[in-house]
């Protein structure tokens, strides 16, 4: 299992930060074909939690206050590059404690793609919505109360 990294922006080393939009780029734009601004603002006000290997991030999210509701926390931009080998488990495992030990909240969201609806469920977050598109993808909003 790998050790999860959790930092705030102004944290991050300029090699963290330059991994983790190329990560970012590989899955969203490259894999996924989304188009859109990625550099949205959020990531300054963003807990980024995520693995390196080898000098490379491997998985990455990043979490925030909502701002409309100050008690829930959003996670999104989740990813991993190392597939079925429980990565994508210990990542969000592993942010969820961190998350509660540096962002004290009482539920955590997830505007989550449909096809990974059953991995959040198996995490404990339960749909909230009904299916909407969202950047040209099915998506369903989830939350996990703590």
């Amino acid at each position: 299992m790998a050790l999860l990294i959790s930092k705030k922006f102004n944290e991050l080393t300029t090699t963290e930060l330059y991994e983790i939009l190329k990560s970012r780029y590989a899955v969203f734009t490259e894999e996924q074909k989304i188009i859109c601004l990625d550099e949205d603002d959020m990531d300054y006000k963003a807990l980024h939690c995520f693995f390196m290997e080898n000098k490379k991030v491997t998985a990455y999210l990043r979490a925030f206050y909502d701002k409309q509701n100050p008690d829930t926390v959003k996670m999104g931009r989740v990813l991993t590059l190392v597939h079925n080998k429980g990565t994508g488990t210990d990542l969000v495992n592993q942010s969820i404690s961190a998350i509660k030990e540096k962002m004290p909240c009482k539920k955590i969201h997830v505007d989550a793609q449909l096809t990974a609806r059953n991995f959040y469920k198996k995490l404990g977050f339960a749909p909230t919505s009904e299916e909407y598109i969202e950047a040209g993808i099915p998506h369903i909003d989830m939350e996990l109360f703590l």
